[in-house]
């Protein structure tokens, strides 16, 4: 394009060549005209801006499998919080909660926990184990899940969680199941004086990458029942060292009663029948609660 101003007039004239047809056009304008004539610039395009919704999910007969769990905490929404903070992911297109475990029943009893229908596929770990995936789209619960101390990519990043007390232990056996562990095993302190004498041994573990994270816990856990533990840095070649709170059988013993309080709670399976079978061992019936 070529723009010419013929003996300084006021007229100036806009000569417009297409070598891809052999095409000439022209076009008669003005100075101020030709100053507006200007490189068009690429615009980043705003991020969307979320829906409004007009008509309440609840109402809404699109809508099929919303949450019935209220936003506000109870036992429940305590417990699926410990869970989304340990085996749980908040996309960062701020509307898609998504919870990955090995274990179907914990995937199953998260849903249930939710009042979500038992939805979940079924994938591979990086370590081509088999899992299964929960995921759902929900921007109110995503938005609470902000408010409590949850976020996106927070496995380096998680800090304290505004749990009250009345749930905290709630919170912490959610914690337990996606992230933690209880060991039992048979232990030989003086294999080489006394073979024969072994004893049942007992601990549990919570796992995180995050030391603030697990500084927190301990501190709350240690005013809500009197408990120690220890942390314990686990260093790892060519990754980010893990951190782990540990307690041992005295206080286990303390802390899984507490957890554990009667069998109706949602829970890992598996874990629980760990601490139901070491309570009945050493025990007797009724042991563990």
């Amino acid at each position: 394009m070529s723009v010419v101003n013929f003996d300084d007039s006021s007229e100036w004239l806009v000569v417009i060549f297409d070598d891809s047809i052999g095409v000439i056009s022209w076009l008669l304008t003005t100075f101020d005209l030709c100053l507006d004539m200007q490189p068009m610039v690429k615009v980043r395009k705003q991020r969307a801006k979320r829906y409004l919704r007009h008509v309440p999910l609840e109402e809404d007969k699109r809508v099929r499998g919303y949450r019935t769990l209220p936003l506000v905490w109870s036992p429940a929404m305590a417990y699926v919080v410990g869970l989304l903070a340990t085996d749980g992911c908040l996309s960062s297109d701020r509307r898609h909660i998504i919870l990955t475990s090995r274990d179907r029943q914990l995937v199953e009893a998260f849903l249930q926990c939710l009042g979500r229908p038992i939805r979940w596929t079924v994938g591979r770990t990086r370590r081509g184990k088999r899992a299964y995936y929960a995921q759902f789209s929900d921007v109110a619960f995503y938005d609470w899940l902000l408010s409590v101390g949850l976020t996106p990519r927070k496995s380096l990043t998680l800090g304290p969680i505004a749990v009250p007390d009345p749930y905290l232990l709630h919170l912490a056996r959610g914690l337990l199941d996606g992230d933690g562990s209880i060991m039992v095993f048979r232990h030989k302190p003086t294999p080489t004086e006394y073979p024969n004498y072994t004893y049942e041994r007992l601990w549990v573990f919570f796992l995180s990458a995050s030391k603030g994270h697990i500084d927190w816990l301990r501190d709350r856990l240690r005013a809500a029942v009197g408990l120690d533990g220890h942390v314990e840095r686990i260093v790892r070649k060519k990754r980010r060292d893990l951190f782990r709170l540990k307690y041992g059988k005295r206080e286990s013993i303390i802390l899984l009663r507490a957890l554990y309080p009667d069998p109706s709670v949602p829970c890992l399976e598996r874990k629980r029948k760990k601490w139901i079978d070491y309570s009945s061992r050493t025990f007797g019936a009724g042991g563990g609660s």
